[in-house]
């Protein structure tokens, strides 16, 4: 039942351009090693990408067991389970994309100094890349009662997982039968979290580019880089098409004061790197504010 909730999310498939907001220090790395370093869930930008998930379920776990359930100790032991999983768990690489280039809460965060593009990418070509790699394209999920129907289905198929199993001597033994089972369902779970994200955050209309679940980080091309106050894990995401080439859509320049010549220097690199997008780079025409 798990793995048909996470199909259902990751089964429409994108139509528009898929751009990806970075700082022009990130573009660098993008087109000249034609990759996408995505990041694991845990460390993304925003904080609270699996939490979001989490406190959902606490909500509705709680509801369910002050109004009575079978197995009240089935649905704690699951909290229990989850709550320590989101910080020592395996891994989930994701890359945001976003089918609106220029939108201002985005060049707010990554236009600092006036270093902002959205480098857009043929959404063929995003589902092409993904497949290859074993990855899942999803739009995210904000709309509260959709997430409540969804994290209604996912407690009821964790009672399921139960079903059949009463006889059991002995409480510690139980609880290992029931972990047993969680991790089974794990690899669905984290994708479903991986497009569930927080109404707030409804304008930025993301898509998501999701990681199979890896286990084990040096069995798999898991890299490190540098964050505010940590390393921060990432995996390449391969962007050359079927010729091995790295094929660009559009790109919005982000709000700068040097529109002429940021505007020229841009080209200009992507035209030396066999990159120019094929309807050519956009100013966002947004006022540029020094900060």
């Amino acid at each position: 039942m798990f793995d048909l909730i996470s199909q259902r999310l990751f089964a429409t498939p994108p139509r528009e351009v898929l751009y990806h907001y970075t700082t022009l220090s990130g573009l660098l790395g993008i087109v000249d090693s034609a990759e996408l370093r995505c990041s694991d869930i845990r460390y993304m930008n925003d904080s609270t990408e699996l939490r979001h998930t989490l406190d959902l379920l606490g909500e509705q776990v709680t509801r369910r067991i002050v109004a009575g359930v079978d197995k009240p100790a089935l649905l704690t032991t699951f909290l229990d389970w989850l709550t320590y999983r989101v910080v020592s768990g395996p891994m989930l690489f994701c890359a945001s994309f976003r089918g609106n280039g220029n939108l201002l809460s985005q060049w707010r965060g990554y236009s600092v100094h006036g270093k902002g593009v959205s480098v857009g990418f043929a959404p063929e070509q995003i589902l092409d890349c993904a497949r290859r790699q074993h990855f899942e394209v999803g739009r995210c999920v904000y709309t509260p009662s959709q997430q409540e129907k969804m994290i209604d289905e996912i407690i009821d198929a964790v009672e399921i997982l139960d079903a059949g199993n009463d006889q059991v001597d002995e409480v510690a033994s139980q609880n290992r039968q029931w972990v047993r089972r969680f991790q089974a369902i794990e690899g669905d779970l984290l994708r479903i979290a991986a497009v569930l994200k927080h109404p707030a955050f409804e304008e930025e209309q993301e898509w998501r580019i999701v990681s199979p679940m890896i286990s084990d980080a040096a069995a798999a091309p898991v890299q490190f880089r540098e964050g505010s106050s940590m390393l921060i894990p990432w995996f390449p995401l391969d962007l050359r098409d079927g010729q091995g080439q790295l094929a660009i859509e559009h790109a919005f320049l982000g709000p700068t004061g040097n529109i002429d010549l940021s505007m020229n220097s841009l080209a200009l690199y992507l035209r030396s790197r066999g990159a120019s997008p094929r309807r050519d780079i956009t100013y966002c025409d947004i006022p540029y504010r020094k900060r």
